[in-house]
């Protein structure tokens, strides 16, 4: 069992140099406590995202932290140029001594895709074109630019990466049919469904992982939940309950303001989080007994908690992963082992 961190970087309550500070500082705070990656979304246009250039963050965490791993989940690929995008994947690579993890996607909201000029029914052909793109140019060292002439039909990157023969990719799931395609493919997985759904695509990205690799073994498959850890739980339930529509707003900023429809709906309050199992907020040993249940029915061996989010204060933010960190990750390991025995 491994735990990462995943993060909107939303901010509606601070000054912007202020929460990015403070920010840094719970990173500095997660690489302290051996969580294994921090990954950190990609949003523009809406307090949702105060990291709207994921890569100048990530250059901000690789210098500000030693152990911890870190990366996207995700770039939105047509919102990038691919020899940039490779240039700066091998950078960030280089800079940390190889902890870099990278995720790709064609973006999750297209009123923000709309923004850049970028018709939204576009991306999934430009997401297929470019991946394949940047990847081969990762590995090999070369880009293919093929709606070029000669000689600008090759781009040799005088950056390469330090992980060959890229660093590790992530890939979001939400069906049996997106959980074969990452085996397929040897990715590592984060789902934020129910546990039953993201069980049934687990079962099926483990049939195909055994089929495509036999003799590897099974990478990260992650649990998404929100996560607030307090010494009670009635303490813990009103951070949650005060912080989540801070963040619910942020979510939702763009689509209500544009009279759009929200392509991935989240309910507007905590206790109905809670109850479609996609959040805790409690004692360390509530928050244990939930993300056992949680990590046990979805078969996942990757628990990311997203622990910062609202208007969290610095000290709630400390003791929230202090807590975490010093009692839940220890019991969870012991569960984990429990389930591997067995």
């Amino acid at each position: 069992m491994e735990f990462g961190i995943f993060d909107h970087m939303d901010n509606d309550h601070l000054p912007l140099a202020d929460f990015l500070e403070e920010r840094l500082k719970i990173i500095e705070l997660y690489d302290r406590h051996g969580f294994h990656a921090w990954h950190v979304a990609e949003h523009h246009a809406t307090t949702l995202g105060m990291a709207p250039s994921p890569n100048v963050m990530l250059a901000a965490v690789a210098q500000r932290t030693k152990r911890l791993r870190f990366g996207p989940m995700v770039y939105a690929l047509p919102l990038y140029h691919p020899i940039r995008l490779a240039e700066e994947i091998a950078m960030l690579d280089q800079m940390s001594r190889g902890r870099l993890e990278i995720g790709f996607g064609r973006g999750s909201s297209p009123v923000e895709i709309c923004y850049f000029g970028v018709d939204p029914a576009e991306t999934e052909a430009q997401y297929r074109v470019m991946l394949p793109r940047v990847l081969e140019a990762l590995e090999t060292g070369v880009m293919r630019v093929p709606e070029q002439q000669e000689p600008y039909a090759e781009f040799a990157l005088k950056v390469d990466v330090y992980q060959k023969p890229h660093p590790p990719v992530w890939y979001g799931v939400h069906t049996e049919e997106s959980a074969r395609r990452a085996a397929q493919r040897g990715w590592n997985t984060i789902n934020l469904d129910t546990a039953d759904e993201a069980g049934e695509c687990n079962t099926a990205f483990r049939a195909e992982w055994s089929m495509a690799h036999p003799t590897r073994p099974l990478p990260l498959m992650g649990l998404g939940r929100f996560v607030v850890v307090a010494e009670t739980d009635d303490e813990a339930q009103a951070i949650a309950r005060r912080a989540y529509p801070h963040w619910h707003q942020g979510f939702t900023h763009l689509f209500r303001r544009l009279g759009r429809t929200n392509r991935h709906p989240r309910p507007d309050n905590w206790d109905m989080l809670h109850g479609q199992g996609k959040g805790v907020a409690g004692s360390p040993a509530t928050v244990a007994a939930f993300l056992a249940d949680q990590l046990t029915r979805s078969q996942c061996n990757y628990c990311v908690a997203q622990i910062a989010f609202g208007d969290q204060s610095f000290n709630e933010l400390r003791t929230s992963v202090d807590l975490f960190a010093r009692e839940v990750m220890p019991a969870l390991r012991v569960v984990n082992e429990h389930l591997a025995a067995a």
